[in-house]
This record gives C-alpha cells, sequence and structure tokens, in this order.
C-alpha cells in the first residue's frame, strides 16, 4: 500500500524544491559559455566547461537533501565541487561560485560561509579587474547571485527545522494527553479500590479473629466482606465503562482536525445535545471509524459528517473501481454492536463515486 504524504512530506518537498530552484538560477551559465564560443572561445573548452558546471549543479543539490536528512558532512562531495569551482574561475564563470557556497552552508559557521562568499567575490573581482579591468555589472551580479544563494538555502534549512519542531511537538502533546488519560484513571482506580481493599483486609482479620470464639460474628464479618468486594466490582465497572466512553463533540472535533491536516476538506453538521449518552458514544465510536476507513481506503478530498436524531451520515468522494472490502472488515463488528443497541449500520458506495457510511441508532 503506497503511503499517504503527510503535512510534513509536502513541507519537505516544497523546501527541497524551491533550495533546487535556487542552484538552478547558475543554469544561465549555459547561455555564457555559448556567448563566449560565439566570441572565439574553442567549442571543445565550452564543452568541458558545461559539462563541469552540470556537475556542480548536481552535487550541490545532493548536498541540500543530505543537511536536510541531517546526515554528516558529505566531505568527498564538498571537495570535488570545490575542485570544480577551481577550476571554472579560470575563465572566469561567475555562476559556478554561488551553488558551491550554498552547498557548503549547511555544514559550516554561519560566519565561515559568509566570510568565504565575500572572499569569493573579492578575488574573482580582483581576478576580472587584473585581466580586463573592473567591470561593474560583473561585480554585482557575482554579489546578487551569491547572496540569493547562499541566503535562500540557510533560509529554507530554518523552515524545516521550524516545521520539524511543529511537527514533533504536535506528537509530543498527543503522547501527553495519552499519558495525562491513564494517569487520571490510574488515579481514580487506586481512590476507589484503596479504601475498599483496606476495609476488606480489616474486616477479614477480625473475621480470622472472631473464629474460635464466636462462629456465627465470624461469618456475619465475611458476609460483609463478601458485599464489600461485590460493591467495588461494580464501582470498578463503572469506572471503565466511563473510562472507554468517548465524547461525541471531541470526536468530531479530532476526525476534522485529521483530516483537514491530510488535505481532506471536511464539513460537519451535527445535532448532538439531545442525544443519550450511550448513543453518543456509539457514534462518536462510528465517526472514529469511518474517518479511518476515508484515510486509508480512499484518495478523498471532501468529507461530509451530519447527525440528526440519531442518525449519522459520513461521506467522502475519491473512491473509483470496487470499493468497501477492506473497510468492511473493520466495520463488521462495529455493526454488531450497533445491532445490539437496537439500531442498523451500512457502508456502501452512491453515485458520483462516493462513498457512504450510515449508522441509525435510537436517539
Amino acid at each position: 500500500m503506497i503511503r499517504r504524504a503527510t503535512k510534513l512530506d509536502k513541507i519537505r518537498w516544497l523546501i527541497v524544491y524551491t533550495t533546487d530552484f535556487v542552484v538552478l538560477i547558475s543554469f544561465v551559465g549555459y547561455y555564457d559559455l555559448y556567448v563566449r564560443m560565439g566570441m572565439g572561445m574553442p567549442w571543445q573548452v565550452v564543452a568541458v566547461a558545461a559539462v563541469l558546471l552540470l556537475a556542480l549543479q548536481v552535487l550541490a543539490m545532493r548536498s541540500f537533501r543530505v543537511a536536510l536528512r541531517e546526515g554528516s558532512r558529505p566531505t568527498a562531495v564538498l571537495v570535488v565541487s570545490g575542485l570544480i569551482v577551481a577550476l571554472l574561475s579560470i575563465f572566469p564563470i561567475m555562476w559556478a561560485h554561488p551553488p558551491w557556497l550554498s552547498a557548503l552552508a549547511p555544514f559550516v559557521r554561519r560566519r565561515t560561509v559568509i566570510v568565504l562568499s565575500i572572499a569569493s567575490i573579492a578575488v574573482l573581482n580582483l581576478y576580472v579587474t587584473l585581466a580586463q579591468g573592473f567591470e561593474p555589472p560583473f561585480f554585482v551580479m557575482q554579489s546578487v547571485l551569491t547572496a540569493i544563494s547562499v541566503g535562500g538555502v540557510l533560509a529554507n534549512l530554518w523552515l524545516w527545522r521550524v516545521a520539524k519542531e511543529a511537527h514533533e511537538g504536535q506528537d509530543a502533546l498527543a503522547q501527553l494527553a495519552v499519558s495525562e488519560e491513564r494517569l487520571r484513571f490510574s488515579r481514580d482506580l487506586n481512590d476507589l479500590l484503596g479504601q475498599s481493599l483496606i476495609d476488606a483486609a480489616a474486616r477479614t482479620a477480625s473475621a480470622e479473629r472472631a473464629l474460635r470464639a464466636d462462629q456465627e460474628a465470624a461469618a456475619a464479618q465475611m458476609f460483609e466482606v463478601r458485599d464489600l468486594a461485590r460493591k467495588s466490582l461494580r464501582e470498578v465497572r463503572a469506572t471503565v465503562q466511563n473510562y472507554r466512553a468517548l465524547d461525541l463533540d471531541e470526536v468530531l472535533a479530532s476526525v476534522r482536525a485529521v483530516l483537514e491536516a491530510a488535505d481532506v476538506r471536511c464539513t460537519v453538521r451535527a445535532e448532538t445535545g439531545s442525544l443519550a449518552p450511550e448513543t453518543r458514544t456509539l457514534l462518536a465510536t462510528v465517526v472514529r471509524e469511518g474517518a479511518t476507513n476515508v484515510l486509508k481506503h480512499s484518495k478523498a478530498e471532501r468529507c461530509t459528517i451530519t447527525i440528526k436524531d440519531g442518525v449519522l451520515e459520513m461521506s467522502n468522494d475519491g473512491v473509483s473501481g470496487p470499493v468497501g472490502e477492506h473497510a468492511q472488515i473493520g466495520l463488521a463488528g462495529l455493526a454488531e454492536r450497533v445491532r445490539t443497541a437496537g439500531g442498523t449500520l451500512e457502508a456502501r458506495p452512491v453515485p458520483e463515486d462516493r462513498y457512504m457510511l450510515r449508522a441509525a441508532v435510537p436517539a
């Protein structure tokens, strides 16, 4: 099964492709070489320079992808690309320096890349000045390209780190919520059972002491222990049932947020105020299972959830060909629960390549 792209995946692709665009600005260098060939430069030299420039661009793109994965510094890639820049500087081709500096930027200190950028501009312009005099357009163009290339790469790396931290923060919040809920449940059980077990132990000890002297009193105390155990069992079952209960409004809000995060536009129209607690819990379970099927078994772009008078209808697009075969497996047990509660549940394809999940339970 092909994994659906997450929002973080899409951010990473956007950052990678925009960085590639920054590097590909140096493609203008091929036109520069073409002009030089028209001015008399041998085509063999132009061809070699073009191949070197292409290799430099590929290595620069490779370097940024390594940085995005937080891999170790690709020393060999940086050294080879540096040698290519040195060879292209003989011509000189100013389009070679910005890609190399952008490839180097993620792996050195910011101060170092700034110093190297200024040094490359100064050295290359000094070389041009000694050869044919100072050319302001050459100086301005190289400065602008260097600033765009290095600044663009550093900005994209910063943006990626911010996106990752935000994504990890959402995961941490979800795990924290689960941990807090488990802690609350453990605390409730401790409060519920602690005193009951203490009372049962005390009464059992008292019955043991009274067993030899007064068996009837001991038997009465053991009956009290039995009643206390039954009462504690009922309280534990009630606590577990309340713990398992789902809040319908919270589930609707959560499902909508999850679907929107997966680029599925979700519309919710729900009248839940008059529903019984058991009905709310059951419909919340159906909504959660339906959202899981939307994400796993469709390429949905839109999803609509309506609840009225105990009738839930959840429909989505993005369905083509045979549908429902895998989704029905997860819904089978849920359908049995709905029938036990006196309701009905059906899931089927509807016209216009849509899929409908409908549950009707006593309100």
